[in-house]
């Protein structure tokens, strides 16, 4: 075993206040492997413009309590020094169901006492919309949620907002990390007991009040404002949005509402499904098979931490239909801005650089405000409040393909309870008009045009594999294709030169009759993703189903042609 890692390993070992993570540790020292401490001790786990996420266990690779509490010493003297008044307005403090959650936001909350200033702690399992929407209500300088999203079981995280209600984004999150680096060893970092800082005023339950007035300000987001008696199923996924759908929906009038038994109740083990998201293959196997029992016409599923949204819906043969990220976007987006839009101020949409370019269509038909901005809701919520200041816009809808929407500004950042919500909202709204939510989106797609869509994800791990992912970048950036397939290039846009966006390795080709692919390494994973869009217009009567299989056969040559590109630019024949 190297020398150096053992002395690094040992060195952890005095500094973890955690018994059970000292343990883990000298069980890998004992057996001497070298691999398994060599990926533990690659390096402090990042913080980036989301805060932190990683696999649980010990070392600094790891989530674990030692980087809890160094990385909470490093937000607060980060706050003391650019938030004057933060031992005022405090820190909100939530938590998902994940193993280890507990202890994490029990941490963060006592190292925060240490530092003088109070934490607003959910006292039970919160969804990450609520702990964003509190930051705003509560007048917070930030908050925190500890959570890993959709992530697999071994996960956990730690997400910050800002006290303007989004998540952090440069120069805050540079900001931060320097602080943390900083820090002293965890076992010294000044920690007040839970009882201690209840005594000090400085650990301060978040009241039953503000869940209620979340559920106001939800509610208000409807625009049709009638119930259904319409069977509805709804997913928690394991995580801790079903108390607070149940409730949503029922005060909205939907009251036959079926939830996946198997799924409701929190559960960090997530024994149902490898990955709790509703995207990845046979996540929405028991919501399917419940809405076949009980022969409901909408299914609406949600991440873990609640702040992501997936619908199913029927389709003209009766079979129940998965939409994808972008037709939920659509359909939200157009029933907000041509249902809601009754006040004089101008209505600003926004979507990401990889979302459908369909809401900026229907925007500019419309007169509203559009922006695309960066992957990443904290580039959302960023640009609105940009907006709102210096136009004086009134943003009403922001969406990412990943299945992350927001209606309005009663939470900065994707709000899947919200989202759902008012999906329910705009069913029964179709509903009255004698129309399925399927017919409501052919009538979008035969004015504004059918614009189909597709991901394909290429893994290439370790060192190796990042050299591989740069080399396909930068292989399309020197050589680039004047042509995909049958399609023309018509520009490129290179958002590494940070023209119009913030600098991102991301590039883009806009393709002759509104079609568009977009190639950008995952900012989480050893991934490059390509993310492929065409539009098809329909003819006069023709079936809609018609025009999207010709509009699916197009987007395959597409998707063959360029993965062909890449190939001679140095993607390997493997990695799929």
């Amino acid at each position: 075993m190297d020398t150096g890692l053992k002395e690094k390993a040992e060195a952890w070992l005095r500094a973890d206040p955690d018994p059970a993570t000292v343990e883990e540790l000298r069980g890998v020292l004992a057996r001497g492997d070298g691999a398994d401490l060599a990926d533990r001790f690659a390096g402090d786990l990042e913080f980036g413009t989301a805060g932190l996420r990683g696999v649980l266990g010990a070392g600094p690779n790891r989530m674990n309590r030692a980087v809890i509490r160094r990385t909470t010493a490093g937000l607060a003297r980060y706050l003391k020094a650019t938030v004057p008044d933060v031992a005022t307005r405090g820190v909100v403090i939530g938590r998902d169901g994940r193993r280890m959650s507990a202890e994490f936001a029990e941490d963060t909350a006592c190292v925060l006492a240490a530092e003088g200033i109070p934490a607003h702690v959910f006292p039970s399992l919160s969804p990450t919309p609520l702990v964003a929407f509190a930051a705003l209500h509560l007048n917070a300088a930030a908050a925190v949620v500890v959570t890993a999203s959709h992530n697999p079981p071994e996960y956990n995280g730690y997400k910050v907002y800002w006290g303007n209600g989004a998540q952090i984004i440069p120069p805050q999150d540079k900001g931060i990390a320097a602080a943390i680096a900083k820090v002293e060893p965890a076992n010294q970092v000044p920690l007040l007991s839970r009882s201690e800082a209840h005594a000090r005023g400085l650990w301060r339950d978040v009241p039953d009040s503000l869940g209620e007035a979340y559920l106001d300000a939800i509610l208000g987001l409807r625009l049709h404002g009638r119930g259904s008696d319409s069977s509805i199923v709804y997913t928690a996924m394991h995580g801790v949005g079903g108390v607070w759908m149940e409730r949503a929906l029922q005060r909205a009038g939907f009251l036959n509402v079926h939830v996946v038994a198997e799924q409701h109740q929190p559960d960090g083990t997530f024994p149902t499904v490898r990955f709790p998201n509703p995207e990845e293959p046979g996540a929405m196997d028991l919501s399917l098979a419940t809405a076949e029992r009980v022969k409901a016409n909408l299914v609406l599923a949600n991440d873990p931490d609640a702040d992501r949204l997936a619908v199913m819906v029927r389709d003209g043969a009766g079979t129940l239909r998965m939409l994808t990220g972008n037709e939920v976007g659509v359909l939200l987006g157009h029933y907000v801005l041509v249902q809601g839009t009754t006040r004089s101020t101008r209505p600003h949409v926004v979507t990401t650089i990889v979302s459908s370019t369909q809401l900026g269509d229907i925007a500019r038909e419309l007169g509203a405000a559009y922006d695309e901005v960066l992957t990443g809701f904290k580039w959302i919520a960023n640009r609105a409040l940009e907006r709102e200041k210096s136009e004086g816009t009134r943003f009403v809808f922001g969406y990412e393909e990943a299945l992350g929407y927001t209606v309005g500004t009663v939470c900065r950042d994707k709000d899947g309870i919200g989202a759902a919500l008012v999906f329910a909202d705009l069913a029964a709204w179709c509903e009255s008009r004698g129309q399925t939510v399927l017919g409501y989106l052919e009538e979008i797609q035969r004015r504004f045009g059918l614009y189909v869509s597709a991901q394909r994800n290429f893994t290439f791990p370790g060192a190796e594999g990042a050299q591989v992912i740069s080399r396909i970048m930068e292989g399309f950036r020197r050589s680039q294709p004047s042509r995909v397939g049958a399609l023309g290039v018509k520009s490129v846009l290179d958002y590494k030169k940070g023209e119009k966006l913030p600098p991102s390795n991301v590039l883009a080709f806009e393709l002759e009759g509104g079609g568009r692919v977009t190639a950008r390494p995952s900012g989480t994973e050893p991934k490059i993703k390509y993310y492929f869009e065409l539009k098809e217009t329909l003819g006069s009567g023709e079936p809609v189903e018609a025009a999207r299989a010709r509009a699916e056969a197009r987007l395959q040559k597409l998707i063959e042609a360029f993965i062909a590109l890449a190939r001679e630019r140095g993607q390997p024949e493997v990695g799929a």
